[in-house]
């Protein structure tokens, strides 16, 4: 027998051995479908049954990649993140041909081109914006387009850490998201924005409860310049954070002085916070032992305790007004939230900004308070609509993660982000270059205020901060467009 004839003979018994193997292993699943009784499929097609299952998670990518139209998937359709991405890597932006934007669905945010559009000599940036006026130490910056809160923790290290430096460079500040300060949020360089969750981490006592003492080193921090108290966000109002304890590590329990290896379930409110004054107490407590911009961020949904609040502030006197209020979207995003709450629970920035914006105006406030929104505001029209209603900042939190490298797995709660952003698995964070990401959060910032400046010039305005309500138009039912001052009156 020959060398190739032996081999062919091997090949042959090792392939009807695999075979075998192959038939033992379908009777055994033939076995345990028929007699189970969780499925009804697999009970009455054992084995094929079994493919249902992967269809339908397979579904999920193939329809990103090869069914859905540019603009029909959600969260974020295709057009959406390619955007993101391109203005990311700082290339060509520009479309050919036409747009494949659909003009005519009701809602379709349509800007007013002025017929003689602000010249670039004439131009000017977004000049510098105070929040805080009374506190010891104000914060004053020019950012338009910042980096709303996501915890360490929720996300990695190398991804807080490419936030913070892209942070830094474009001169914008970054959220903490309620998980705490890391190091990796101050290594990098950027302004912060410290988070103060219903769960008080990193700020808390042994028993869970705020902790003077904490605070201050927290704010002895130069580079922390604000404190936002989150009473809810847009994924889940009425629902604290959720942190798998497989997330939990040595380093993020002792940043957030918990313990490692347990779910991190935050509660569903402060348990101290109950009405108008509580919120003003602890706005209060806050600012006066830190000595920085204190605000709140809430999800609206009813909004009746917005007029206890302006009518609180003004029985106390207008510097106990919280310095910022920052309004969340309901359809904002999350690693993790009953699909019941992210489904159905709490307005759309689309409704809740205009509302918040007329109520401080109504009750004489809207200056000293200043507006941020926040919630699947990721492309320069989306800030510029944003702008236009009335708010001072915008905040993204999935935009960066796209910046990132997010291909919208939709795995954020499962370790096992392909990308590397939300996972602890360092083989999978080795895919996340910090260097290269930096570069790209950045990119992605400077091109949002530069495209917003686009179209704030377009409408006839020196910078961003000048738009105003009459220069955006809404498609309405009949398919006609309706000035935004016109169904949102501006409360002078």
């Amino acid at each position: 027998m020959t060398y190739v004839d032996t081999v062919f003979t091997v090949m042959a018994e090792l392939f009807i051995w695999l075979v075998g193997l192959g038939v033992v292993w379908v009777a055994i699943l033939y076995v345990l479908d028929r007699r189970q009784t969780a499925s009804a499929v697999r009970r009455n097609y054992p084995v094929i049954g079994r493919f249902r299952y992967l269809f339908e998670h397979l579904g999920e990518f193939f329809r990103q990649y090869f069914f859905a139209m540019d603009r029909e998937e959600m969260p974020f359709n295709r057009a959406e993140r390619t955007w993101v991405y391109q203005a990311a890597k700082d290339v060509d932006t520009t479309v050919a041909f036409g747009s494949t934007r659909d003009l005519k669905p009701v809602g379709s945010v349509l800007f007013v081109n002025c017929p003689y559009p602000t010249l670039e000599k004439d131009t000017s940036d977004p000049g510098p914006v105070k929040i805080g006026p009374f506190c010891r130490t104000p914060y004053i910056t020019d950012s338009l387009f910042n980096i709303s809160g996501m915890s360490y923790g929720a996300i990695s290290r190398p991804a807080v850490l490419a936030l913070s430096r892209g942070a830094k460079k474009a001169g914008i500040w970054m959220n903490t998201g309620e998980g705490a300060l890391s190091p990796w949020h101050l290594e990098g360089g950027a302004d912060i924005v410290h988070q103060i969750g219903t769960a008080k981490y990193g700020v808390r006592d042994a028993e869970g409860n705020l902790s003077d003492e904490r605070l201050r080193e927290v704010a002895a921090h130069e580079q922390v310049k604000m404190f936002e108290i989150k009473l809810s966000q847009g994924a889940k109002p009425g629902k604290g954070g959720i942190l798998p304890g497989n997330k939990v590590t040595e380093e993020i329990a002792k940043i957030r002085y918990i313990e490692p290896g347990q779910d991190s379930i935050s509660p569903n409110r402060h348990p101290e916070v109950d009405s108008a004054d509580d919120l003003l107490d602890m706005i209060e407590r806050v600012r006066s032992v830190t000595g920085k911009p204190t605000g709140f961020k809430a999800v609206i949904g009813a909004y009746g305790w917005l007029d206890d609040l302006c009518e609180a502030i003004h029985k106390r006197g207008i510097e106990s007004a919280p310095d910022f209020i920052t309004i969340d979207s309901a359809d904002g995003g999350t690693g993790a939230a009953p699909a019941s709450l992210m489904d159905y629970m709490g307005l759309p920035l689309k409704e809740s900004l205009p509302l918040v914006v007329d109520m401080l105006k109504e009750h004489g406030l809207r200056e000293r308070i200043r507006v941020v929104a926040s919630g699947k505001l990721i492309n320069p029209a989306q800030v510029a609509w944003a702008l236009c209603v009335g708010a001072d900042f915008v905040t993204s939190a999935r935009g960066f993660m796209f910046a990132l490298g997010c291909i919208q797995a939709l795995q954020c709660n499962k370790n096992t982000c392909p990308t590397g952003i939300t996972t602890h698995n360092r083989k999978l964070q080795r895919g996340l270059d910090v260097g290269d990401k930096t570069e790209r959060v950045y990119n992605y910032a400077r091109n949002i205020e530069k495209e917003v400046g686009i179209i704030a010039h377009s409408c006839g305005v020196p910078e961003p901060r000048r738009l105003k309500r009459f220069h955006c138009r809404i498609v309405q039912d009949d398919g006609s467009s309706m000035p935004l001052d016109a169904l949102y009156p501006d409360a002078a």
